[in-house]
């Protein structure tokens, strides 16, 4: 009796990017470990935190403006002269305002006690004579104008900054701003990388017949100093099982999370499934998005039972590991370090392309914002060119199976707070 082929293996359901992020971020914790280092030397650190002010910032009223200060009630009438009684500078001091008269005052300079007012120098006539002279005041002022009050930006007292704020430019001078020398930030994430493929060569050096140059070790070492991490390249691994197994205990060693390229594939040159699962083990592999659909995630064992490091396996082409880094390792590194902030911004855009054959997974279309406010596609959306990476100011967050007409409102995601 004939016998029946074996029913071949079913595979599992490409996880979907949602569940898949969802599955990285709830399996890796914060490191929980914290340094202090100078405000100057913050720029980019997580705040382990909170920054709380020990001043009112301002810390006492001061004007807005180069003028003079006065009572309003001194001006009852554009084209009043009041005497100059004194001249305030900023980070001086001045003498109470007496009735009658006015101070010189320049901007962020303090309010000299009984004055309310200041009205700008281009509303004002200086007049010669005696001492400081006069001014003809053409403008009748209105008690409050052009005076920053004490503690309008920020109170004593208050938290200005919170534990998981991601530190930019503008957060580093607000922590300045209320007397902060130095800062609690979250220890940098020690992230190991390396490449796999025998055909990788460094620019540099003369390609041979089937070699290309190693691009992602540029474009990943990049993204992860823009992240703040303290890097460990490993360089390029040759595609073998045991020096894809040594490369990943090296990099376990002193590391909190591998990042590798290549080698994640089903082919039987693809030796990095094997390998995480002889070193650790894998809980992940494979997601349902176009560029990146090969993705592998899961822990590499240290030597002696210290603990483990995360792993993430990218795909070889240049833009499937470029956004797949984007998308899912950028908010585990952020993750890592404790940030509150994981998820870009996104924007509802006009779509000025049509794109009638959408994939069955979710697609990341490159693009880029035109002058007339809508969104125009790269015309090479292929994974291999990286050309398109860099012409894109953002990528098009295409739903599985959505078909685009010119005109459609879509979602947008910036590249500024994608690589930021």
């Amino acid at each position: 009796m004939p016998t029946s082929p074996p029913t071949p293996e079913k595979r599992p359901a490409l996880q979907s990017l949602d569940e898949a992020l969802a599955r990285l971020l709830t399996a890796v914790a914060p490191l929980g470990e914290a340094e202090t280092v100078s405000t100057f030397d913050a720029l980019g650190r997580v705040l382990a935190q909170d920054v709380v002010s020990t001043i009112d910032a301002p810390p006492a009223d001061n004007t807005s403006m180069d003028g003079y200060a006065m009572r309003a009630a001194d001006v009852p009438a554009a084209g009043s002269v009041l005497p100059v009684a004194q001249r305030v500078p900023a980070g001086v001091v001045g003498a109470v305002l007496q009735p009658g008269t006015a101070a010189r005052i320049f901007t962020g300079a303090q309010i000299p006690l009984g004055a309310d007012a200041v009205v700008m120098q281009e509303l004002c006539e200086g007049i010669p004579g005696e001492g400081l002279g006069s001014v003809r005041v053409n403008e009748v002022p209105q008690a409050g104008q052009w005076i920053r009050r004490r503690g309008e930006d920020v109170e004593r007292g208050a938290i200005v900054l919170h534990a998981g704020h991601r530190l930019d430019p503008a957060a580093l001078g607000l922590a300045a701003t209320v007397g902060a020398a130095t800062l609690q930030v979250a220890r940098r994430p020690r992230v190991a990388l390396f490449s796999t493929g025998d055909e990788l060569a460094m620019p540099g050096e003369v390609l041979k017949p089937g070699a290309i140059y190693n691009s992602n070790r540029f474009t990943l070492r990049g993204l992860l100093q823009a992240l703040g991490c303290e890097i460990t390249d490993l360089g390029i691994v040759p595609d073998r099982l045991d020096a894809t197994r040594a490369a990943l205990r090296e990099a376990a060693q002193g590391n909190d999370l591998i990042i590798t390229s290549g080698g994640v594939s089903v082919g039987e040159e693809d030796h990095l499934r094997p390998a995480v699962q002889a070193e650790g083990r894998l809980d992940l592999w494979q997601i349902a998005i176009k560029p990146g659909k090969p993705l592998a995630f899961g822990e590499v064992r240290r030597a002696e039972g210290s603990g483990s490091a995360w792993f993430i396996g990218l795909p070889g082409n240049p833009v499937s590991s470029f956004v797949t880094f984007l998308l899912l390792v950028r908010p585990v590194i952020l993750r890592l370090q404790g940030a509150t902030a994981l998820a870009p911004q996104a924007l509802s855009l006009r779509a000025d392309f049509d794109w009638p054959r959408p994939d069955r997974r979710r697609e990341f279309l490159r693009v880029r914002l035109n002058a007339r406010g809508g969104l125009d596609l790269f015309p090479n959306q292929s994974s291999g060119v990286l050309t398109s990476a860099v012409w894109a100011d953002g990528l098009l967050d295409l739903p599985a199976g959505h078909a685009i007409s010119a005109g459609d409102t879509v979602r947008f995601l910036p590249m500024a707070g994608l690589m930021s």
